[in-house]
């Protein structure tokens, strides 16, 4: 029905502009509705079939000319269809009774704005909870993640409403079964599950809620979820240990003095009850091992990160630490050991040992020459500020392997 009330003759009409031939001339005259352009002036079509220029012919009554490009004019489209009676509204209401209702893209886009910004409510309101989170909020909404993972606004919020329910839930101590706490919080034991779009989000939150670094891998996921005390399992998170007490394996080792590994499942279930009033920890397991080597039970109680900090290596360290014992830690003098230090000082308190710029530019004048460069991203030593421009200024790395001696001479 055309807006004057006179009808469409939707036979007629799809006989003539139904034909496939004019499929390319009735989508463009329906983008120029949808974007509030006039139906006027000419519409084109480059390399045209034999058999587009012959529905424009017929359509037209006259050639619609022999150049490369076919070119029809909707004025002429539209004074057709009125003066024919198939459409006494003319091109307009002949499109939207052939194609459908048209919504004007402008205001249709305003509302799909407007409901992609109240889906990210339920983060916006945990940031307001967890400032530590602002941030990590803030970039959600420009990173394009989420709109990729949900795909529709109502989508994204049904997503960022159930991430807020695990975000705010954590971190959970003590630590639990991560299956377990999906199915209690979100009603499917799966709803975590590598792949899922709510996983992908939500560890994305956990770094910025914990301070876990960026990383990838089967790991690094499960290292990462460990860190908010939500656990994929119990045994793989391990942490290497020398010389310390507080159950009865542990105290049995230590007189032996030789090194022991520590699984999470133990710690959770019986967190050592050590009384040494001081812990050094280390980066490598070299440090570890020559400790053992040298000095057996007599070495004091040292705890190995090998590398990035365990779940099992947080949770010991925290377990000391509540327990009164000062931490003394070293590691590699190089931009990945710094970074190393900083996420580990943002879970525990720790002291530094020989870890400081003077430390640094000692070693490096004790060994001016088969030092490595440094490569990577330069960091910040949150523990001593001056450690960051030494590091600049010498341009070397130093490993804990080539320090032994001093380390060693801390140990006895």
């Amino acid at each position: 029905m055309t807006p004057d009330g006179a009808p469409v003759d939707d036979a007629r009409l799809r006989r003539l502009l139904g034909d496939p031939g004019l499929a390319w001339l009735v989508d463009r005259a329906r983008r120029r509705l949808e974007r509030e352009q006039p139906l006027t002036g000419p519409v084109s079509l480059s390399a045209p079939t034999s058999s587009q220029r012959a529905s424009a012919e017929r359509l037209l009554g006259r050639s619609p000319g022999s150049g490369r490009s076919l070119s029809v004019r909707l004025d002429e489209v539209d004074a057709v269809l009125r003066r024919s009676g198939i459409s006494p509204g003319g091109l307009a209401p002949a499109l939207e009774a052939l194609t459908g209702p048209i919504v004007a893209l402008g205001p249709a886009r305003e509302a799909e704005d407007l409901a992609w910004q109240e889906a990210y409510a339920p983060i916006d309101a945990l940031a307001d909870h967890f400032p530590a989170l602002a941030a990590w909020a803030a970039r959600l909404r420009g990173d394009g993640l989420v709109r990729r993972l949900a795909g529709t606004p109502a989508a994204a919020r049904a997503l960022l409403d159930q991430t807020a329910v695990v975000l705010g839930s954590l971190p959970m101590d003590p630590p639990v079964s991560l299956p377990a706490f999906a199915a209690r919080r979100l009603g499917s034991a799966h709803a975590l599950d590598d792949g899922a779009p709510l996983a992908t989000i939500t560890l994305s939150g956990i770094r910025a809620l914990t301070g876990f670094p960026d990383g990838t891998g089967t790991e690094w996921r499960r290292e990462a979820w460990a860190s908010a005390g939500l656990l994929r399992d119990e045994l793989s998170s391990t942490v290497l240990t020398l010389n310390l007490r507080g159950t009865p394996a542990l105290d049995w080792m230590a007189d032996a003095g030789e090194p022991s590994v520590l699984t999470l499942r133990q710690l959770i279930r019986r967190p050592p009850a050590s009384t040494a009033s001081a812990v050094r920890i280390c980066e490598n397991p070299a440090v570890l091992a020559a400790a053992a080597e040298a000095y057996g039970p007599r070495c004091v109680s040292l705890v190995c990160l090998q590398g990035q900090p365990s779940a099992a290596a947080l949770l010991l360290l925290r377990q000391l630490h509540e327990g009164g014992a000062t931490l003394h830690y070293h590691g590699d003098f190089d931009w990945g050991g710094l970074r190393i230090a900083s996420a580990l000082l943002r879970r525990v308190p720790w002291q530094p040992w020989r870890y400081t710029a003077a430390d640094y530019r000692a070693a490096a004048l004790a060994s001016p020459d088969g030092l490595p460069p440094l490569a990577g991203q330069p960091t910040v030593a949150p523990w001593d500020p001056d450690l960051k421009q030494a590091l600049l200024e010498r341009g070397v790395r130093v490993e804990e392997e080539t320090l032994l001696d001093v380390l060693l001479s801390d140990l006895a």
